[in-house]
């Protein structure tokens, strides 16, 4: 992999010169991997943008934004979870939210890049699986797909697009940021959506449900770490549904949210089998989430492969 740096990194400074390049960063292992790659090339003529949308998970924005920031990189981050919210009220269609939450992403992004003088290029994390399946049935590619966030940006700000990690697999990708002394923490962090908690609240979107969905997602994923699980999971969520039910706290009658769980391991996502816990490791996280998450009384456990079904559930 030092061999792939080297020569990346001499054939993006020809490339790009002394131009300015924008990147829409997540925090996940590709667009992380492609900034520093840049960053080696171009130093601080990248600029980073990293959009918080309000539906990150607890504390993310600010973590993130720390990794990058103790990294070197120049990066911007930019709150926008009111305008997102604002703009999701009252839909519960899944495909809707996702398109909603892709149109803010470019608008946001758009505008906060217009605010950068003289960019010339877009920089993606677009990877050689991104590139497989993008291609149509006529056998031509497109150059930007949708799922990563940026779809139509190029030719709205009319960029060019440079694409540093389009011929590795996921692995390699990882390889390549050990090498470059990425934090273990930010390369083995699990998959995470790029409409984020917003397709895993089922139904509408609310301040409420996402501040509860943030605190059970987050004491399940810190049980995981605590019990040695979390290398061992591919990827794991807590989804939020739409489904009130019964319960007793402290002797009184609750009527609030069901939460369910789900883990899966895959190599590819293209099938996901569901994790088999332990009974005890299971009981601990729901008795977790139940006593100190205000709003939730019961949690389940999701028990299906993919396929039929999906890793996430909308």
């Amino acid at each position: 992999m030092e061999n792939f740096i080297k020569t990346t990194v001499v054939a993006l400074k020809e490339q790009l010169g002394k131009d300015k390049v924008v990147l829409g960063l997540s925090g996940g292992v590709d667009s992380t991997v492609t900034a520093v790659l840049l960053h080696k090339a171009i130093g601080n003529n990248l600029h980073g943008i990293f959009v918080d949308h309000g539906l990150l998970r607890k504390n993310e924005f600010e973590q993130v934004l720390d990794f990058y920031s103790h990294m070197g990189l120049n990066v911007l981050g930019v709150r926008a979870g009111e305008e997102f919210l604002a703009a999701l009220s009252g839909v519960s269609d899944p495909e809707q939210k996702r398109k909603i939450i892709g149109r803010m992403f470019i608008e946001v992004f758009d505008r906060e890049a217009h605010r950068i003088q003289d960019v010339k290029w877009l920089a993606q994390g677009t990877i050689y699986p991104d590139v497989i399946e993008s291609v149509s049935v006529e056998g031509s590619s497109v150059a930007v797909k949708s799922h990563h966030n940026v779809g139509g940006l190029p030719e709205r700000m009319n960029l060019k697009v440079v694409e540093p990690l389009r011929n590795l697999f996921k692995n390699e990708v990882r390889l390549v940021g050990k090498t470059l002394g990425i934090s273990a923490a930010l390369l083995e962090r699990h998959p995470f959506p790029g409409p984020g908690l917003g397709i895993r609240i089922l139904g509408e979107i609310t301040q409420e449900k996402v501040a509860i969905l943030q605190e059970a997602d987050a004491i399940f994923i810190n049980e995981l770490k605590q019990a040695s699980l979390y290398d061992k999971v591919w990827q794991a969520a807590a989804i939020l549904l739409p489904v009130k039910s019964v319960g007793v706290m402290d002797d009184k009658r609750t009527y609030e949210y069901t939460v369910a769980l789900r883990a899966v391991n895959s190599i590819d996502a293209m099938t996901a089998d569901w994790v088999h816990f332990p009974y005890e490791f299971l009981s601990k996280v729901s008795n977790e989430i139940i006593n100190k998450v205000k709003g939730v009384n019961r949690v389940v456990y999701d028990i299906s492969s993919k396929p039929p079904a999906t890793i996430e559930w909308e």
